[in-house]
């Protein structure tokens, strides 16, 4: 018997017990399309972590004033000594492993152009920040060195705040009233999405720190000590995180003269490692997802093995005439191997169908990230394949290993 007859004499025989053979198939059909879901919805949070570090920028650590204790009394961040420009530059000069470090200032306020007006984020910084960040300029200018000294009104947006003010046209050299104090754009940032919390990241407008500082902020014990809300610190490329962040850490306590064992006034957080950690626990969530569903695909081939279990019972006499009129013990176990697998391909091929349909349901009514992928959709039917060959072996074997005049007598 040649693998065309094989294969048309097994399709024959699931077809004379097309409900059967159906029922044989819901294992498979439900454990693929599951494999196929879980993936996709594993592998969508791990790109949405993905997206968020690339938003975030590569090697990114956060410098935070600290709080102090009084009387035993934890009294909360920034109620210590304090964060300065002059802290920042000493990290970025200092620490070797550190390529920059700005310093910000951030607060809340209304932007007014003409009768248009828009609540954002405003941020007093330099330069370093957007390098810091990765984050390049769509349009226009960054800041000069004459701006950063000299408290110019002028000011960088985002993608967001542009739309809200500006719709389509271009904001360049258009005035904004930040705070009542007219700044001219001179620069559009490129689009950065939202952040891990959410956030949009593109509802922002830049400023000098020294324009914040002197004409947003107008605080004269602030412009004085210089203070600075946060330091945003890139490490190079290639130095270690741990060691730049040991460097800032000693750094700052012989700056702020911390005693021994006296607890530090900053905290340093490190958002890329943090991140990593998300991404890392995002993928053991689709490796554990998809072993689960893979159960499903398990229970299935032991409906398979159960079933064909059952067609050779009923089709003893059958294989028996088969032998007597020529046919080998080799052409029995490919029939029944070939009708296994063929069970195990067609439900693989309804389940890939099911499987996207569920995992575009999923992503348009749950509003998750989901990402289904060729490599997904191969694994599942290549395993569903493998369940009908690993569970059909054994039923193939049994029908093959018959012999003829016993399965003729086989009422």
């Amino acid at each position: 018997m040649n693998l065309m007859t094989a294969i048309k004499s097994a399709l024959r025989a699931l077809a004379a017990n097309t409900l059967r053979s159906i029922l044989t198939m819901l294992g498979i059909i439900i454990g693929v399309a599951a494999v196929i879901t879980m993936i996709a919805v594993g592998s969508g949070a791990t790109e949405r972590v993905q997206e968020q570090m690339k938003g975030l920028g590569s090697n990114i650590m956060l410098v935070l004033p600290g709080g102090v204790t009084a009387g035993g009394v934890r009294l909360g961040a920034q109620t210590g000594q304090g964060l300065t420009e002059e802290d920042a530059l000493a990290i970025s000069k200092d620490v070797p492993e550190v390529q920059v470090a700005a310093p910000s200032l951030r607060t809340a306020a209304q932007v007014v152009v003409g009768n248009t007006n828009w609540s954002t984020s405003i941020m007093g910084t330099t330069n370093d920040y957007l390098e810091a960040r990765e984050w390049p300029l769509a349009s226009g200018r960054s800041f000069e060195a004459s701006d950063l000294q000299g408290s110019t009104k002028v000011a960088i947006i985002g993608k967001t705040v542009a739309r809200e003010l500006f719709g389509d046209a271009d904001p360049i050299d258009q005035v904004i009233r930040v705070k009542k104090i007219p700044v001219t754009v001179i620069g559009l940032l490129d689009a950065k999405g939202q952040n891990s919390l959410g956030q949009d990241q593109d509802d922002l407008v830049v400023v000098p720190i020294s324009t914040y500082r002197n004409r947003i902020q107008g605080s004269a014990t602030g412009g004085k000590l210089r203070r600075v809300g946060v330091i945003s610190v890139k490490v190079r490329e290639g130095q270690s995180m741990k060691a730049a962040e040991d460097g800032i850490t000693e750094l700052l306590k012989q700056r702020m003269k911390v005693q021994p064992g006296a607890d530090a006034p900053f905290s340093i957080r490190n958002l890329t490692e943090i991140l990593q950690a998300q991404e890392a626990s995002s993928r053991i969530m689709t490796l554990l997802l998809a072993a689960v569903a893979g159960i499903s695909l398990i229970i299935g081939g032991i409906g398979i093995m159960n079933i064909m279990l059952v067609s050779v019972t009923e089709r003893t006499r059958e294989i028996g005439l088969r032998m007597a009129v020529g046919a080998r013990g080799k052409d029995i176990l490919a029939q029944f191997l070939i009708e296994a697998v063929t069970l195990s391909l067609i439900g693989g091929a309804i389940g890939v169908v099911l499987g996207a349909i569920a995992t575009w349901g999923v992503g348009q009514f749950a509003g998750w990230q989901v990402s289904m992928s060729v490599a997904s959709i191969l694994l599942a039917t290549g395993f569903s394949a493998f369940v009908g060959v690993f569970f059909g072996f054994y039923p193939a074997r049994r029908a093959s290993k018959l012999l003829p005049i016993q399965a003729l007598r086989y009422e």
